[in-house]
């Protein structure tokens, strides 16, 4: 009987990351749950099988950590899911600069590190796996998530080169995308908190914008609360097409996971540029600041 292959997850605290790492644990594979802070983590299946660990991708330390550590205990990773992100929500005009650059180093180069610390194990052992989770916002832009769009365009852009190259190694290089929100996750906590954080910090200047962006800051705020009731897909749900990414063998680089009920993906590739910008402003309403 062959030995079972193992996994390494990012972000498994919660939400898809958990939903993930519990997923592959039952249909016999080991995993490498990893988060911030493990010590607060429930058991996410047989300790035999589930190793819970200590990784921030902000922390090369970490990582490196969790690498060497995962490959001890199980003798070998197959495949890597980098799902560890979360989203900025606010006016760019009032993020600070160290939080665009988190916003960054958490959704975009910590996935670089990690997937840099695993590439040189897969080439030695002949191929390997590497599933990184998106979002619909890296195929369409959404008001008031600028940086979050940005970050998630910029690691679609990433993925989809790399393929190239690791294909040559026999590394399969894809793609999961959640598009039209997940339910039972803690994505919307962070943002939120960052948001609040934002209006803490508020200096006079902040202050002056956010009373500019007012009208448009409401109309957004309605239209994102209508589309909460869209949400079309759990947790679960995004884990059982990871678990497809990683084991179907196929050469696919794109695995959409949502019904597109509010008819972004549609619109994104298919209409015209004219219509899909008319489309989605048409779903977020701008109004404009009166001239003084």
């Amino acid at each position: 009987m062959s030995n079972p292959k193992t996994l390494l997850v990012t972000g498994a605290s919660s939400g898809i990351g958990k939903a993930t790492a519990r997923l592959f644990a039952e249909h016999g594979w080991n995993v490498v749950a990893t988060m911030r802070k493990p010590e607060a983590s429930e058991p996410l299946g047989p300790p035999e099988r589930v190793w819970t660990t200590r990784l921030d991708v902000q922390d090369r330390d970490s990582i490196a950590a969790a690498v060497s550590g995962g490959l001890e205990r199980f003798g070998s990773i197959d495949a890597l899911v980098n799902n560890a992100g979360y989203g900025l929500y606010g006016l760019f005009e009032t993020i600070p600069r160290e939080k665009i650059l988190e916003q960054f180093e958490v959704n975009v180069f910590g996935v670089m590190e990690l997937t840099r610390a695993l590439l040189p194990h897969f080439r030695q052992s002949g191929g390997g796996t590497i599933v990184n989770v998106s979002s619909g916002a890296g195929m369409f832009t959404l008001p008031m998530l600028s940086l979050y769009c940005a970050s998630k365009f910029a690691l679609e852009g990433f993925t989809e080169a790399l393929a190239y190259e690791a294909a040559s190694q026999n590394v399969a290089v894809k793609l999961v995308i959640p598009h039209g929100g997940v339910s039972s996750t803690r994505f919307g906590e962070r943002s939120a908190q960052e948001a609040q954080e934002q209006v803490g910090e508020q200096d006079s200047s902040n202050e002056a914008i956010q009373r500019d962006y007012a009208a448009f800051v409401d109309a957004t705020n309605a239209s994102f609360a209508a589309m909460r009731s869209e949400i079309s897909m759990s947790s679960l749900d995004v884990a059982r097409v990871i678990f497809e990414a990683v084991t179907d063998g196929k050469d696919q680089l794109r695995y959409l996971v949502g019904g597109d009920e509010r008819g972004f993906v549609k619109a994104r590739r298919e209409f015209t540029e004219r219509d899909y910008v008319a489309f989605m402003r048409s779903r977020f309403p701008t109004p404009k600041r009166e001239r003084s």
